[in-house]
């Protein structure tokens, strides 16, 4: 295969179906992946040295938003007065809804309560760094003002707005990074778009659509739409949006169809990207496990993204709403296994974040302003295991390292015992500051089984508390 053609199979993929993706590639170690593989080479060669650097905000964040938006909101998981099963996003497939039919959706598309400052405040007050939003999604229906035909939020809608543009600039006053979500192979609108095969009785050709006007060429759809749009993504929000590209199902993704795509990359040289490009999952810089946490993290860069209900495109009927805890809880559990945690709003055709998304980001938001630190810039747990009593998290300095334990139980005999840490406690206190902001310290003594800290009766936080524990030289576990 020709040199390009090699190159391209680089970035990173997996299907969206995945619960735990494939082995991705980093720029250090190949992770178990074949090495004499020429797409490896060639991503080493020409990506390597410069994936570290690129990653180096999204390590530090650890926390993002995830929005689900577009006019599939409209029906909000209902058709013909009937719940849909499945994701609201989905409900064109789901329900086979032909192409016009679907398309006359837009109409009745007119969020006018849409504020971008507002949406990111809800961000930034939850302690999100990035926010990652549907640009364009498995209907073919554009969240931006493109120019490749009418489908799209400001031509095809009451409405007449770009809520990217807007966004961009509204994140850029926040210092919140933008990314966008692209869906570069199902689209169920444009002639030759991919679509998932749920329905196999019900298909009319080979690229399991349901409606004749979803025939064409797969080739000349990445061609006609997919390469101008990705290129006005890449090219119309400003010197650092998007800091994300997310793609998503790469049904049919061969090496020669990703070689359209990702070349346009070099339009935004400090762009990272997930694993969902390609259909062999050789391309990206980080995997994307769904709606799932990997039980011992995965090898280089993770992130897991997850809806706050059982959603991601908003659904009248979904009133499932994880718990603040629950939440927070998933938070810690994926930084103490070296992940980042990118947690999903599904907002209404009229604009809005629902109330009880919006409520339980809020908690999160108070839980963060205390224990943010141990959080953002954080690596995987030292022990390689999680605790009864809960997580932990580290940060390492010169002189040793910051022991961040998160606590969810608290001990009833008010001592926290940290088995198999061999190295000398230097301080232990909580993160919880007292009124006047002194941080309190704690006794803690090693034993033969390891350290022991002496805890105050209550626990600062019901959810979680953080106990710092600094240690001399790196951690020396047993």
């Amino acid at each position: 295969m020709k040199r390009i053609a090699t190159w391209l199979l680089s970035f990173g993929t997996t299907l969206i179906f995945a619960a735990v993706p494939a082995i991705l590639f980093s720029s250090a170690t190949c992770h178990g992946a074949d090495t004499n593989d020429p797409a490896y080479e060639m991503w080493q060669q020409d990506y390597g040295p410069t994936h570290d650097q690129r990653m180096q905000w999204w390590r530090h964040a650890k926390f993002g938003m995830f929005i689900h938006w577009g006019v599939y909101s409209v029906p909000a998981g209902v058709y013909q007065d009937q719940p849909v099963d499945h994701a609201g996003e989905w409900i064109m497939r789901t329900a086979n809804i032909p192409v016009a039919e679907y398309a006359a959706f837009a109409k009745q598309f007119d969020p006018t309560n849409f504020n971008a400052d507002q949406w990111v405040k809800i961000a930034k007050n939850a302690g999100m760094k990035y926010i990652v939003i549907t640009a364009k999604h498995h209907d073919g229906f554009a969240m931006f003002h493109t120019h490749v035909d009418g489908f799209n939020i400001y031509d095809a809608t009451p409405w007449h707005h770009d809520p990217l543009a807007e966004l961009a600039v509204a994140c850029r006053k926040a210092h919140i990074r933008l990314g966008f979500y692209y869906s570069e192979a199902q689209d169920w609108h444009h002639p030759g778009g991919a679509a998932a095969n749920k329905h196999p009785d019900n298909d009319v050709d080979a690229q399991h659509h349901w409606d004749p006007a979803q025939e064409g060429s797969f080739d000349k759809y990445i061609e006609n739409v997919d390469v101008p749009q990705v290129t006005e993504l890449l090219s119309n929000y400003g010197p650092d949006t998007p800091a994300v590209l997310w793609w998503d199902t790469p049904i049919g993704m061969t090496p020669e169809r990703v070689e359209k795509l990702l070349p346009l990359l070099t339009l935004k040289p400090a762009i990272i990207t997930n694993n969902r490009l390609d259909a062999k999952r050789l391309t990206g810089d980080y995997q994307t496990p769904e709606q799932k946490i990997p039980t011992n993290g995965l090898p280089g860069d993770w992130e897991t993204c997850m809806t706050i209900n059982g959603t991601w495109g908003y659904k009248s009927t979904d009133h499932n709403f994880k718990s603040a805890e629950t939440l927070i809880h998933n938070l810690v559990d994926i930084a103490s296994k070296g992940g980042n945690y990118l947690l999903n709003v599904g907002p209404t055709s009229t604009g809005i974040i629902p109330p009880p998304e919006v409520d339980r980001l809020q908690q999160m938001g108070r839980w963060m302003k205390v224990n943010g630190q141990a959080i953002y810039g954080t690596s995987a747990s030292p022990f390689g295991h999680p605790f009864a009593w809960g997580r932990c998290t580290e940060k390492t300095n010169a002189d040793g390292a910051t022991l961040y334990l998160h606590v969810w139980d608290w001990p009833t005999d008010g001592q926290l015992s940290v088995p198999g840490l061999k190295n000398h406690a230097v301080h232990a206190y909580l993160l919880k500051a007292n009124w006047f902001g002194w941080h309190k310290r704690l006794k803690a003594v090693s034993d033969s089984n390891g350290v022991i800290v002496s805890l105050p009766e209550s626990a600062p936080d019901k959810i979680s508390s953080t106990l710092v524990l600094t240690i001399r030289g790196a951690p020396d576990i047993e």
